[in-house]
């Protein structure tokens, strides 16, 4: 049985036709991957052990969940202010962490997520989180506080970030640091 001879506009349209396929499906593909990326990231209270554990920048304490560790420590230190990238963990006492969600996850909070926390010596347990709405043992929004960082500062607020003063001093947030019960003693020798 002989198979017909495809004349050049038929042959150009199965082509194209092939070639849209492809890239339809190629693009799927991209939109599939890119999407499996973009997740948020998976948090539980296993995700948080001891504060001083973490990097220390002038008085609070970042990582990373992605391992990002070196941006996220660039854009703390940044003097002029810097996004901070997917995964920083930024931490001034035990109980109350920010965590940099994908892109996308919170345009409001330009994707941080609040915790705060209960710590003992057994770990942490995460007692609320959410974007706009997590509220800390002392009836404070987090977001409420922190949206007043100048946009440059990515909602870290500091000593002239535009964010209103804390009513304790540095010494005594410096003590409650150190006494983060999920950080063990070292063992005596």
């Amino acid at each position: 049985m002989s198979h017909p001879v495809p004349d050049a506009r038929s042959l150009r349209f199965r082509i194209g036709a092939g070639l849209g396929v492809a890239v339809l499906t190629l693009g799927l593909g991209v939109t599939q991957l890119k999407a499996a990326t973009e997740q948020a990231i998976a948090i539980d209270d296993a995700t948080f052990d001891c504060l001083t554990a973490m990097t220390a920048v002038r008085g609070f304490f970042v990582d990373n969940l992605l391992g990002n560790l070196e941006a996220t420590v660039a854009a703390a230190e940044s003097p002029d202010g810097a996004m901070y990238p997917t995964g920083s963990v930024v931490q001034l006492v035990p109980t109350e962490v920010m965590v940099k969600q994908t892109p996308g996850t919170s345009p409001a909070t330009n994707d941080w997520e609040f915790f705060e926390l209960q710590v003992s010596e057994e770990g942490s347990t995460i007692v609320a989180r959410g974007f706009v709405d997590v509220v800390n043992r002392f009836g404070g929004n987090c977001f409420g506080c922190h949206v007043k960082a100048e946009p440059k500062w990515d909602l870290i607020c500091e000593t002239g970030h535009g964010c209103d003063p804390l009513p304790i001093t540095r010494d005594v947030i410096a003590g409650i640091q150190q006494a983060d019960p999920r950080c063990r003693a070292p063992e005596e020798v």
